[in-house]
């Protein structure tokens, strides 16, 4: 890079202008550009000043034995390249220092936008709503479920079929209906006929398990209908 374009570079980055005018404010887009712009100078100004000590070094090196003052000179040389090394060296880490605070400040200002654009629209959202109407919004669709449910009951009962039909009473007819079968059939027994002759000695024995037969069977329908 020649000499022109090397001082431009480190115009731009330190500010100056033709006419001693100032500048406009800069984007940290601009300013990180510029910021690379002259890191790019430097280094290249860093390649220049090593291959240049490595050259005097080998100079002082030839003639350390046969040229004692010429080496001397070169070691000199080669002192101040050093030292122009080790400034550039530390402008170049300002500017790395400075072109990350950029690139954070850069980014932490773009996360700022954000949030302040995010706010902006939940403040827009908000200027609709109120908590009263909110409230009132969930009071109106609680009593629609409410509502709904009970159609959806009604829809799903029966018209017409055993709506208005008491169970309790119908366990009471049965009951009554149940003791008026075993009634019914109690009285239905027949019974043996009483002879009008006395009945033998010998035959009593015989009339006493017709009887008893006749309550086992009484005793029978009493079980059934219980």
């Amino acid at each position: 890079m020649s000499s022109n374009n090397k001082g431009s570079a480190l115009s731009r980055m330190f500010g100056g202008s033709k006419g001693g005018k100032p500048k406009t404010a800069q984007t940290p887009q601009e300013a990180i550009q510029q910021l690379r712009d002259v890191e790019d100078v430097l280094n290249k100004k860093v390649e220049h000043l090593e291959a240049k000590i490595n050259e005097e070094t080998a100079i002082a090196r030839r003639d350390a034995r046969t040229n004692k003052r010429n080496a001397l000179n070169a070691l000199k040389r080669k002192k101040r390249l050093e030292k122009s090394l080790q400034q550039i060296d530390g402008t170049l880490t300002t500017l790395e220092y400075q072109r990350e605070a950029l690139q954070n400040a850069a980014m932490n200002g773009q996360a700022f936008s954000a949030l302040q654009g995010a706010t902006s629209a939940l403040k827009n959202v908000h200027k609709e709503l109120d908590i009263d109407s909110v409230q009132d919004i969930m009071d109106e669709l609680a009593e629609q479920h409410e509502l709904s449910n009970e159609i959806a009951s009604a829809i799903s009962s029966p018209v017409g079929f055993g709506a208005d039909i008491d169970e309790r009473e119908l366990e009471d007819e049965l009951a009554a209906l149940e003791q008026e079968a075993l009634s019914d059939q109690m009285t239905r027994v027949d019974l043996p006929t009483v002879p009008a002759h006395s009945i033998p000695a010998y035959a009593q024995p015989a009339a006493k398990v017709s009887n008893k037969a006749k309550n086992d069977e009484l005793a029978e329908l009493e079980k059934w209908a219980s």
